[in-house]
């Protein structure tokens, strides 16, 4: 059998290899190479000698397939899987309105995880040679026969149909220090030109991703982005502001950082108000950090065990119907994958329809045991709304009377998971809103809080906007919420 399954995958190799992987796997292959400048007569520092960061020459297609038949080959057991991370980038870090590092790095792994039977071992290297190949399937069978039987472990997924998403642009690709700390400086000195101090980082990552499994599985693609974060910072008020794009070019440096110069400076002096319950106004960001644990209680296991928040409500309205939250890894402003760590084709999915929750995250051994699909867990989350009350949060702020506009949610802890209770501090700058206008800064508050109960209390929202939070860039609205619970202010 284990013969039958090897001689399986090198033929699939092969076809793949002669052009015909976009018509087995319905595009699998990776976006069109792109020649890259040459690197600069003046060398960075890098902590990696030999290693330019504007000219990053990942593993490509072909050298994984190679590298995978190696593991294929010497492998004896029933199951074989090899994945592999070719990771290039650095990182340029400020703080005090002064660069204080630049990180240069490049990475790569292949990871070995065999099976006999229920009996699963891993390991990895990062020396990519054949002999080092061969030591590491050796040492993942002799960990295998070592361990327990695993009674989840699961084979590796058969052969998949992959879409070919835009995960690679060249203009990250080719960014070094330079770049990122011409980038850096540019939110330094505005900072410093309205007597604030900056600190953040800018940085891109580029990398290589394949998968392989004697089953036939086979997938591999390059990824990467480039971030941004900053924060401004005045003697008793912050602004902070973060981007993440595929192209460094579309991370928006000095707009973001006029954004957070703006909201320290209208924060500073702060004033205090008595906690209670208030109409807020949360930025996106601070929608996500609500989102978030929305999204990870639609767990399929902790659900069908009785233990999760949404116990029963699968079919029925869980937040406002106007509200609808998709996975979008097609759309162009999110950075959805092609597939998982597992091989699991990416898919544009609802997982809350016009309030109504649709979907449960399944991983493939729940999935097994219920009869169903496994999930593609979310990487580009969007959620909009029917009937929005405008494009930007200060139209959102004009329509309300009285209220608090919050730019960011931190510290967001669980306090009840069965109710989804939520407990956490603002920040970033509160501000209280009177008559359609910013009034003045507000002391942070404590807040207690459900998803599930805010969600439900929506009063009007935008058409999304950037955000980031626990699932990487989003797309989410601004949100007017009433009676939004605030437990006390939160005094240094």
């Amino acid at each position: 059998m284990t013969d039958q399954l090897h001689l399986s995958r090198r033929q699939f190799v092969r076809y793949a290899s002669a052009g015909a992987a976009s018509a087995f796997l319905g595009g699998c292959a990776a976006p069109p190479t792109q020649s890259t400048p040459p690197p600069s007569d003046t060398k960075p520092k890098s902590r990696r000698r030999g290693y330019s960061p504007a000219r990053t020459d990942l593993i490509d297609r072909d050298a994984f397939s190679r590298l995978a038949d190696a593991a294929m080959d010497a492998a004896t057991a029933d199951h074989t899987f090899v994945s592999l991370e070719d990771r290039a980038g650095g990182t340029t870090r400020f703080a005090a309105n002064e660069i204080v590092a630049d990180d240069q790095s490049r990475q790569q792994t292949l990871s070995v995880q065999v099976a006999f039977g229920q009996q699963s071992g891993n390991a990895a290297t990062t020396n990519l040679s054949d002999e080092a190949v061969r030591d590491a399937v050796r040492r993942a069978e002799e960990l295998a026969k070592a361990s327990p039987e695993d009674p989840e472990y699961l084979p590796p997924l058969p052969p998949q149909r992959y879409a070919v998403l835009p995960t690679l642009r060249m203009q990250t690709t080719a960014a070094g220090p330079e770049r990122r700390l011409a980038e850096a400086q540019r939110a330094i000195e505005l900072c410093q030109a309205e007597g604030l101090e900056a600190a953040g980082r800018v940085s891109t990552v580029v990398r290589a991703v394949g998968l392989a499994a004697n089953t036939g599985l086979f997938a591999y693609e390059q990824r990467g982005r480039a971030k941004f974060s900053l924060t401004a910072a005045g003697e008793d008020s912050t602004g902070a502001v973060r981007s993440a794009n595929r192209s460094i070019d579309d991370l928006g440096v000095v707009a973001r950082t006029r954004v957070a110069i703006e909201t320290a400076k209208r924060a500073a002096d702060p004033r205090e108000i008595p906690a209670g319950r208030y109409t807020v106004i949360l930025a996106p960001s601070a929608v996500a950090g609500l989102l978030g644990p929305l999204l990870r209680a639609a767990d399929a296991r902790t659900y069908h065990a009785d233990s999760n928040p949404y116990a029963g409500r699968l079919g029925e309205r869980i937040i406002d119907q106007r509200l609808t939250l998709q996975n979008r890894p097609d759309h162009p402003a999110l950075l959805g994958n092609g597939f998982d760590q597992q091989g699991l084709p990416s898919d544009s999915h609802t997982w809350i329809e016009r309030g109504v929750l649709k979907r449960l995250d399944y991983d493939r051994f729940t999935a097994k045991e219920r009869g169903v699909q496994p999930s593609y867990r979310p990487d580009a989350v969007h959620l909009s709304g029917e009937g929005t009350a405008g494009e930007t949060v200060e139209d959102l702020i004009a329509s309300v009377e009285r209220g608090i506009l919050v730019s960011d949610l931190c510290d967001v802890r669980f306090v009840n998971g069965t109710g989804l209770a939520l407990s956490g501090m603002t920040c970033n700058g509160t501000f209280l809103v009177e008559d359609g206008q910013v009034a003045t800064g507000l002391i942070d508050f404590r807040w207690h809080e459900s998803p599930l109960r805010a969600f439900n209390r929506v009063v009007a929202f935008t058409a999304p906007i950037e955000a980031a939070g626990d699932y990487g860039k989003m797309l989410l609205p601004a949100m007017t919420i009433r009676d939004f619970e605030f437990t006390n202010v939160a005094r240094t």
